[in-house]
């Protein structure tokens, strides 16, 4: 198969999810094209990215030869060019965010639906279902290629503008919980159930394994993601304030950035907690998975903020599980799904700050219970969470997927003096 992959931003830190994927489906033989929407200049990457960056196909808003392409697509398939755009205005025109966003990309898109017909792009694979699922619906009402996009978190949980027709014209709809696709049933009815495949996101477990036994008395705490509200890293500043009243040596690190990095370094000083509670900023795949080997327990403490974001599953939690720590979560979305509460992890409810310091004194004096939630969460995650195993279920629906209809190939190639970085 040749597959065409749309994201938002690519390389992004934080999703590695959809490099993993990406280079999971290559492993196993399949061609992979990268179409992200925006290009994502990060202060780290990932050194698996590089390579990735390096192919993808970033395209400018405007070029002559995207021009050329909206001219192409007026003239060979007018019907079809005219229908997506009045489509995207009709189910977008309430929210300035999806109609700016929508008609901003659609003439990149449609250059890319070029290359992509013209590459023997099999299926299209869209992360999230805001704008890069629109991009799917573009290409599919431009050159009849199917495509599919994974649904995640605040991408369908904020605003879901066109979702309902995004799932009509998708081959299938891969929400990423159980949570989700009920989410999806109710917007869109239950016929939609039939084209919606639970697919978990998943991790390397071969590369994410448990570390050595820990020794000494401290007590280091790990919280991993985007310094953001919908992350709730102050609710565990304040539990590590309920932790040091009683006594407990820990150790806190807050690895991301983000912006609130300033209110959270406001709230540590306010606890006094400057000695125990450390933002550390990024890190790469090498040094977070050594820092998880290191740790006692790991914290995911997300909430569901005002705008309506919210998590879908943390994929750093697999990450932790399948380093064979254990963890605290909220009790929120399809986190359940993964951290079953006693089992695999310890559930505690959103914004429960004395509940997030009442589960880590739990850890903290019971190592026993730590390390029977870390070998069930392990097992958890290699069964549930694997991402080879769970590309391979994603390649199978595109395998399954109906050939292209509609415009034929033509046997010439768009734009053959593109400016480098634009056509290709």
């Amino acid at each position: 198969m040749r597959v065409a992959y749309v994201m938002s931003r690519f390389p992004r830190l934080t999703e590695t999810f959809v490099l993993f994927e990406m280079l999971s489906l290559e492993a196993e033989g399949h061609a992979v094209d990268v179409y992200p929407l925006l290009r994502e200049h990060p202060g780290v990457m990932h050194a698996q990215a590089r390579d990735v960056v390096a192919r993808a196909r970033y395209l400018p808003f405007i070029s002559f030869a995207i021009m050329g392409s909206q001219i192409h697509f007026l003239r060979s398939r007018p019907r079809a060019y005219l229908s997506a755009i009045a489509d995207i205005i009709r189910g977008t025109w309430r929210s300035p965010n999806f109609l700016v966003g929508g008609l901003a990309i659609f003439p990149k898109v449609a250059h890319a639906a070029r290359w992509m017909r013209d590459d023997g792009v099999t299926h299209v694979h869209c992360h999230f279902a805001n704008h890069p699922a629109l991009a799917g619906f573009i290409v599919h009402r431009l050159t009849g290629i199917p495509y599919s996009f994974t649904a995640h978190g605040s991408d369908l949980h904020v605003d879901r503008r066109m979702l309902c027709e995004k799932v009509a014209e998708a081959e299938f709809v891969v929400p990423i919980s159980e949570f989700n696709r009920q989410v999806i049933v109710r917007e869109c009815g239950v016929g939609s159930d039939a084209k919606l495949a639970v697919i978990h996101t998943g991790v390397d477990t071969d590369y994410f394994t448990p570390g050595p036994p820990r020794d000494g008395d401290g007590f280091t705490i790990v919280c991993v993601g985007t310094l953001h509200e919908v992350k709730g890293q102050a609710y565990l500043v304040r539990a590590c304030a309920r932790l040091a009243e009683s006594g407990i040596p820990f150790r806190c690190h807050l690895v991301g950035d983000g912006q609130d990095r300033d209110l959270l370094a406001r709230e540590i000083s306010a606890h006094r907690l400057d000695d125990r509670v450390t933002l550390d900023g990024l890190l790469d795949r090498d040094r977070l998975s050594a820092l998880l080997r290191r740790a006692d327990v790991l914290v995911t403490p997300s909430v569901p903020t005002r705008e309506g974001k919210r998590e879908g599953i943390p994929v750093v939690l697999m990450e932790a599980m399948s380093s064979g720590l254990p963890v605290v979560a909220s009790r929120l979305s399809g986190i359940p799904e993964l951290v079953e509460d006693g089992h695999t992890g310890l559930l505690v409810e959103p914004r429960d700050d004395a509940g997030l310091a009442g589960a880590l004194e739990r850890l903290y004096g019971d190592p026993a219970l730590r390390q029977r939630l870390a070998l069930e969460g392990r097992r958890k995650v290699l069964e549930e969470f694997d991402v080879r195993t769970n590309a391979l279920r994603l390649a199978a629906r595109f395998r399954g997927a109906r050939r292209p209809e509609g415009e034929q190939r033509p046997t010439r190639r768009p734009a053959a003096g593109s400016p480098p970085g634009e056509a290709r």
